[in-house]
């Protein structure tokens, strides 16, 4: 998937991102910009968990949602 492609989906799927983690900010999306990495970085920072339960819940988050693709 190109950039554009990602771009695209990001807009779409901003909204189901604020639904799983209401605690990131318009701000903190604006930044991650459908940057997996960066998505993990701003949930372990808003919730306080390790990274590896924030990679846990991001990995959650694509397998109900197989039509986002990073």
């Amino acid at each position: 998937m190109n950039n554009d492609q990602v771009s695209g989906n990001w807009k779409q799927f901003k909204g189901k991102f604020k639904e799983k983690w209401g605690k990131l900010t318009d701000d903190d999306l604006t930044v991650i910009e459908g940057k997996r990495e960066q998505l993990v970085g701003k949930i372990q920072e808003r919730y306080g968990y390790a990274k590896e339960r924030a990679e846990e819940e991001v990995k959650d988050w694509e397998s109900h949602n197989s039509d986002y693709r990073w």
